[in-house]
């Protein structure tokens, strides 16, 4: 995962303004009055010197990185300016891109800097302002694609292609650094070989891959008439309710994507469903695993089909091909819930853990904000809990789904962790907002998220809060756990 190395642990009281979920917007961190009039806040309430010399800190780091994203930002979209202009053009088969590049991606590596600002750019330099046509950006997908104007610039940048394909190709792929590079994004066209590896479905090394998933498959193809495809005498009362409900349910997984309501998806994820929780007798299916699914099955679809997903025709797609997507979706998603299966045994601990996590953190970040939730009598159970049950699935466009479980993904067993401050880095994007609202509007607001319009810009801004404030409370834990 990325690593930061010149950031100092926050105050444990007092929230700064750079990191309070508003961003870059307005006078910047330095802004004159707000500074002053918190400087003298901060004196009063601590009453110490040594928190303001720290929270002062705190502001030049910050501050000091905000600048360096913004210039590395400048020098990327005055390269794509030059290249549309004929002047120049950095974008050769030296760097592997394969037609798979944004006009700014000859720009400096954000990886490499390790800022995480969205430099998706149009061909004159400016940022693109609408959502990706998409989802997963499935349509850039091989070798020969021309396809270069998709959103989530770091993704496709040509330099970062050549780097995953230089480890895809080893003969025994380097698991931790491809986890590192997939933390900022992976190419759609290689997310389904680097989701498998990711979540060690697949095989590192590559005289047994094949082998080892063409084995897989068939362990979960043989569940199918063992456990499915019986009759209902056979099954127990309990086996007869669960399989109910995810009839219920099924329907229900993601209504605003048509594509899910198609005939094959519906019986794929039926069966999916089932069988894990005929195999996790401790948890069984729970709501919310439905729409863990989603993006596996979307993903190794991705592999056969071209195009935006609203046009893709199942019916083309092979009996063989269905089931192995089918098995894919299957192995991966057992994967990702062995690492936080007590999210969906009896009472869902883990979840309710998390809860009192993301609610301790978002008091220290920014109190204003947890205070006045508690004087409106809003719980963060009444919210999050769908955010921390379906990892977020539904509260960002479809579209920004693959991008987002890249991070989760490459994440591994810290993932639990990471996700609570993605979700107060979330919240706190509207603290403004949401401290003008009585509980009834916050119920309401909460239920609907403002992001029908997000782009990759705005979910890595999240994204990117989120990773400095675990740097900065790694660093001083106790400002976490104390009371």
């Amino acid at each position: 995962m990325p690593q930061l190395s010149a950031v100092v642990a926050p105050s444990p009281v007092v929230k700064s303004p750079a990191m309070d979920g508003r961003g870059g917007g307005g006078g910047g961190i330095f802004n004159g009055d707000r500074t002053s009039s918190l400087n003298q806040t901060l004196r009063k309430v601590t009453g110490k010197q040594e928190h303001y010399r720290l929270y002062l800190v705190v502001q030049v780091s910050v501050h000091l990185c905000r600048i360096f994203i913004r210039r590395m930002l400048g020098v990327g979209r005055m390269l794509g300016r030059k290249e549309s202009n004929g002047e120049a053009s950095t974008l050769d088969s030296r760097d592997g891109g394969e037609g798979c590049s944004p006009a700014d991606s000859a720009g400096p590596s954000l990886t490499e800097s390790k800022s995480f600002t969205s430099d998706a750019s149009d061909s004159n330099g400016e940022p693109f302002a609408s959502s990706p046509r998409y989802p997963f950006d499935t349509s850039c997908r091989g070798s020969g694609s021309e396809s270069s104007r998709l959103p989530g610039g770091r993704a496709t940048d040509a330099a970062r292609v050549a780097r995953f394909k230089k480890i895809l190709a080893a003969q025994t792929v380097d698991v931790d650094a491809l986890r590192e590079l997939a933390w900022s994004g992976v190419p759609p066209f290689l997310r389904p070989n680097v989701w498998r590896l990711l979540l060690g479905y697949s095989s590192p090394n590559a005289d047994r891959r094949e082998a080892a998933l063409a084995r897989k498959r068939q362990e979960y193809l043989d569940c199918v008439p063992q456990y499915y495809d019986i009759p209902d005498s056979d099954r127990t009362d309990d086996e007869i309710v669960m399989l109910h409900q995810i009839g219920v349910d099924a329907p229900r997984t993601l209504p605003e994507v048509p594509f899910f309501q198609d005939p094959i998806v519906q019986a794929t994820l039926k069966r999916i469903l089932y069988i894990w929780a005929i195999r996790h007798p401790a948890s069984g299916y729970v709501q919310g695993i439905n729409d863990l699914a989603t993006p596996f099955i979307v993903v190794f679809l991705s592999e056969y089909l071209e195009g935006d997903i609203d046009t893709w025709d199942l019916s083309k797609l092979s009996p063989g091909i269905i089931s192995k997507v089918e098995a894919d979706s299957f192995g991966c998603l057992s994967k990702l819930l062995d690492g936080i299966q007590d999210h969906y045994t009896f009472a869902q601990p883990g979840i309710q853990r998390l809860v009192f996590r993301f609610k301790e953190l978002v008091r220290r970040i920014d109190e204003p904000v947890a205070r006045h939730l508690e004087q409106e009598g809003l719980e963060f159970l009444q919210f999050s809990f769908r955010w921390l049950n379906c990892l977020l699935i539904r509260e960002v466009p479809f579209q920004l789904v693959g991008r987002l479980w890249d991070t989760w993904l490459a994440e591994a067993d810290n993932f639990p962790e990471y996700l609570v401050y993605v979700c107060a880095s979330f919240l706190l994007t509207w603290s403004d907002q949401l401290q003008q609202l009585d509980f009834q509007e916050m119920v309401l607001f909460l239920q609907h998220i403002p992001t029908k319009n997000w782009t990759h810009q705005e979910l890595e801004m999240v994204l990117s809060r989120a990773f400095m404030w675990r740097v900065m409370f790694d660093r001083s834990p106790s400002h976490l756990n104390s009371g």
